[in-house]
């Protein structure tokens, strides 16, 4: 961990993984216990999924100070803007403080994460502020479908935008497709045209997992935190993991 100036407080955005709380790494769980404060996502912290994972980890989180973070899902990026200076304000006045907040964020803080912007507008005003990365989701889906993502020479590609999905499945390799959510009845059409197959994680590590091992079996109503993996045409497929 580093060391802030004088009478200031750190930031630090820690990935705590997919779910399981058995994957948080032991860099996380030691960050968690020495931080004064502990933000997370949603107006309270103690409900984010995040949090949940993580005190299961390291149950002694129960008994600090914690803020929730407004971060709404939406591209709008004025809306965007405005909260995420909120929550920067609320950083800041913990660390002036001298208080070391640990932002928790799901799966790992350099992929995807909404805290970056928070990340990056602490450092701005002068602030220190450490990424403590996590283990990524879809290596978490990966391993639950008893697959690689990558062998040899072979190509990783992670789409996760609708309008990225029909050029990038032409794409060699292995395709991550995460935060379809709604757009899954969408993303099937596409696989289907394209020929692919494709498994699908459903809320990895957490309560109510399921998987899919089919284009066929791919759940239209599936979740926000559903990932597919999908290879290329001259894949085997996949096999249930237990196989």
């Amino acid at each position: 961990m580093c060391e802030g100036k004088a009478g200031e407080g750190i930031l630090y955005g820690i990935g705590v993984g997919p779910g399981d709380p058995e994957l948080l790494t032991l860099k996380a769980v030691r960050t968690i216990r020495a931080c004064d404060v502990i933000m997370a996502p949603g107006e309270d912290c103690r409900c984010s999924i995040a949090y949940r994972i993580a005190v299961q980890a390291v149950p002694e989180l129960a008994k600090k100070e914690c803020a929730g973070a407004r971060l709404p899902m939406t591209r709008d990026p004025q809306v965007l803007k405005s909260c995420h200076k909120k929550v920067a304000d609320v950083v800041e006045g913990y660390l002036r403080q001298g208080k070391s907040v640990g932002f928790l964020n799901l799966g790992d803080v350099t992929i995807y994460a909404s805290y970056l912007y928070i990340h990056r507008m602490v450092k701005s005003r002068g602030y220190l502020a450490e990424l403590v990365n996590g283990v990524p989701s879809f290596c978490a889906a990966a391993a639950r479908l008893g697959t690689g993502l990558a062998e040899n020479a072979q190509q990783l590609h992670i789409l996760a935008q609708p309008e990225q999905i029909p050029e990038g499945l032409k794409l060699p390799g292995t395709k991550v497709i995460m935060k379809m959510g709604k757009n899954i009845g969408q993303v099937k059409a596409w696989l289907k045209e394209a020929g692919l197959e494709a498994a699908m994680v459903e809320n990895c590590g957490m309560d109510g997992e399921r998987v899919c091992l089919s284009v066929d079996e791919l759940d239209e109503t599936a979740g926000y935190y559903s990932l597919l993996v999908v290879k290329g045409p001259n894949h085997a497929g996949h096999k249930r993991p237990e196989e």
